[in-house]
């Protein structure tokens, strides 16, 4: 039976953060976590709320939701990698919160009611989904009224220079894995962003635009943060040698960069 693009979209991404998992949590890519942490912050959490947490990563953004929300409130965290979903249960045991449970799963079929949740946040998930329209609305589906979404994507120019460096050094070597464009691009401006909400029929959003960099002490630290992220599906598919090549013509377009751009995009909708 032929994937359907969807069922392709969700493998890659499983695929990919899995793979990355080793490397998910180095401190050289501090940014997930403290991006997570912002948008938690954010959104105003009250103690006793329940939330849905799709797209969690590591628990990025879960973990903190789980602080906010209190013993009496209720965090349900759902990611695709199951390597990432356990690194999650590790570090809650490790904080000693009782009130977050770790899933993996695809958060286009989890089969909650209508108004289950208070809160529904995705913080870098949502446009791994071919279908970003359709997807928003199976999560506001599930926002009690009064209740809020929040998600959380990348700006423009996400990672350069080294985002450019790193697709220069696969051409070099395997064009056939070059991506056309990444899929946060669809949404990487306010104006994108609203369009595609709107189109779920979330008609009043805040949105707001944060520029940002992330410091880096050398290029490797760059190639730790590839490693840790997205662009481990691209290298997970080069052998030994070919990746090594890669690695250093990447590191060689960097050069002495000491920063990457983090431009990021905050959403948030009232039900």
């Amino acid at each position: 039976m032929k994937m359907t693009e969807l069922e392709a979209a969700k493998a890659k991404a499983a695929t990919a953060y899995n793979a990355a998992a080793d490397y998910f949590d180095h401190p050289v890519s501090s940014f997930w976590h403290r991006f997570g942490r912002r948008t938690v912050e954010r959104l105003g959490l009250r103690m006793g709320e329940t939330v849905l947490d799709v797209c969690c990563g590591s628990g990025g953004s879960a973990l903190p939701v789980a602080e906010a929300v209190g013993p009496e409130g209720k965090v349900v965290a759902v990611d695709l990698a199951e390597r990432l979903v356990a690194l999650g249960e590790a570090k809650a045991r490790e904080k000693g919160l009782g009130n977050i449970e770790f899933k993996a799963a695809d958060m286009l079929s989890l089969g909650y009611p209508d108004a289950s949740f208070d809160v529904v946040v995705c913080v870098f998930g949502i446009f791994f989904v071919p279908d970003m329209v359709a997807a928003t609305k199976e999560l506001w589906r599930m926002v009690r009224p009064n209740g809020r979404l929040a998600i959380t994507t990348w700006g423009p120019d996400l990672f350069e220079p080294a985002n450019s460096a790193f697709w220069e050094a696969i051409r070099d070597e395997r064009p056939d894995l070059l991506r056309g464009f990444n899929p946060w691009e669809r949404i990487s401006t306010p104006t994108g962003l609203r369009e595609m909400l709107a189109e779920a029929g979330i008609a009043e959003a805040e949105i707001v635009a944060e520029p940002g960099s992330h410091a880096i002490s050398s290029p490797d630290d760059w190639w730790l943060i590839a490693m840790g992220s997205g662009y481990r599906g691209t290298l997970a598919q080069l052998d030994a040698a070919t990746l090594a090549r890669v690695r250093e013509r990447n590191l060689a377009l960097l050069g002495q960069c000491e920063a990457i751009t983090t431009n990021v995009l905050y959403s948030a909708a009232v039900r």
